[in-house]
């Protein structure tokens, strides 16, 4: 079992605990992004209903429905983007359309995001009038997917992989919130609750660190009372962000960063590929700028105008807090952040803001006022650069300041997504409330 998991430990400790009788009800995988823990959920899942011996191949039929993610013992709650993995998966499929280990992973990509629109989740949703056509499209490409053949004419390939890869982006475009809601949480404890149609459910709910308060409490009465028959699964980059009541409900397993030669050992087994080690910078996971590498340019330049954000809002609040004399942790925080992103920064061209007043400005000059689609990824983005500092320098003050910045980063992207507010307004705000906090070391 989870011998498709390469160099984790956690997952052998894992193995371990099943087949020792030991595993627990409610678990936490928790590490750096892209280093395998929604990959173990998924097998984990697996591995529970087997029928048999647990092996990636085994032949019962429990195993051969998670292996193309079809089965109704798994649900999947989560706010992060496929489009990456699902574009990597349609180059190694059209690369080789012969080959099933490439055939499996377009198709597991897809079914990762349709599993995020799972009837169980979406009834009453107000989304689901406008998400409804896409849903079915991608659902009757998908089952055509499993009877085209490696003997279909390249151009006929290329045809089908675009329409199935544009009703994904349409999909994450209108279906896709950036928070888990407490709904979702609601109608997962009352799937949890019903007998399962094999021998064993599992509940993944990736990022769990973005659930809102209500959400955590929701699920809390799910962690205090679970059924026998479910296995719950929290995903987060950080143990410390989830909830102590929480916490101390599930049992942690740890994720590493993988080293670069295991990184390129999976770029090269499960997409047939290979990645430019001169390309990377220095110490970023191979895996996420193998998939980034499959966005848009667009994407580079949000990550970019991040960047500069971040630490045009950490020059700004440093400033301010030397002023009160008060501002020695954030001027460290600061310094990591430049040390880190001043050269990603530089490549945005933007100048040096010298204000709240003149970033807004820069960033809505740029970016036509946010009109299209790019408010949130750019949001996200800031979430990651200020995660990723955290994690890699991994000092208590900057955790606070990790927690500042997330805190009204996630309520940004809640009012876009759910008040759909003007992004000159959410910006304003967002300056303010940061720039406050930051200074004060402490938030509401």
């Amino acid at each position: 079992m989870f011998e498709n998991i390469i160099e984790q430990g956690a997952v052998l400790q894992l193995g371990d605990d099943i087949v020792n009788h030991h595993s627990a009800p409610s678990i936490l995988f928790f590490g750096p992004p892209d280093s395998g823990k929604s990959s173990a959920a998924l097998e984990l899942s697996r591995v529970l209903s087997c029928e048999n011996d647990s092996a990636w191949k085994c032949s019962c039929p429990s195993c051969e429905k998670h292996r193309y993610l079809m089965h109704d013992d798994l649900l999947l709650l989560t706010n992060r983007s496929f489009l990456p993995v699902i574009a990597a998966g349609k180059s190694a499929f059209l690369r080789n359309p012969a080959n099933i280990n490439s055939r499996l992973v377009f198709f597991r990509s897809l079914r990762r995001l349709l599993l995020c629109f799972s009837p169980v989740l979406m009834e009453d949703d107000p989304r689901l009038p406008k998400i409804n056509s896409v849903l079915q499209s991608l659902d009757e490409k998908l089952s055509e997917y499993r009877i085209i053949t490696e003997s279909e004419d390249e151009e006929k390939l290329t045809k089908y992989c675009d329409s199935v890869v544009k009703d994904a982006v349409s999909l994450e475009k209108d279906g896709f919130g950036s928070i888990i809601t407490i709904g979702q949480i609601r109608r997962a404890s009352m799937w949890c609750r019903l007998a399962p149609n094999g021998k064993h459910k599992t509940l993944v709910i990736e990022n769990a660190e973005n659930m809102r308060d209500e959400g955590r409490n929701s699920l809390l009465k799910l962690l205090e009372e679970p059924p026998p028959s479910v296995s719950i699964v929290l995903t987060a980059q950080r143990k410390e962000a989830i909830m102590p009541t929480i916490l101390s409900r599930l049992r942690p397993y740890r994720f590493l960063k993988r080293s670069a030669e295991s990184e390129k050992k999976i770029i090269r087994k499960v997409f047939q590929d290979s990645i430019d080690e001169s390309s990377v910078k220095a110490g970023s996971s191979l895996i996420t700028a193998y998939f980034d590498s499959f966005l848009s340019g667009n994407q580079e330049k949000l990550e970019a105008a991040a960047a500069w954000f971040i630490i045009s809002l950490a020059r700004i609040a440093s400033l301010s807090a030397k002023k009160d004399n008060n501002g020695g942790g954030l001027s460290e925080f600061l310094y990591a952040a430049e040390e880190r992103y001043a050269q990603i920064a530089m490549s945005a061209e933007f100048e040096q803001g010298a204000n709240s007043a003149a970033v807004v400005k820069a960033l809505l000059g740029r970016y036509d006022n946010f009109k299209d689609d790019s408010f949130p990824r750019f949001l996200k983005n800031c979430l990651d650069i200020v995660n990723d500092v955290t994690r890699v320098i991994n000092k208590p003050s900057f955790i606070l300041y990790n927690d500042i910045l997330k805190k009204y980063i996630t309520e940004a992207v809640t009012a876009v997504d759910i008040l759909n507010m003007n992004a000159a307004i959410i910006l304003e705000s967002l300056l303010y409330k940061i720039k406050k906090a930051l200074i004060r070391g402490s938030y509401d």
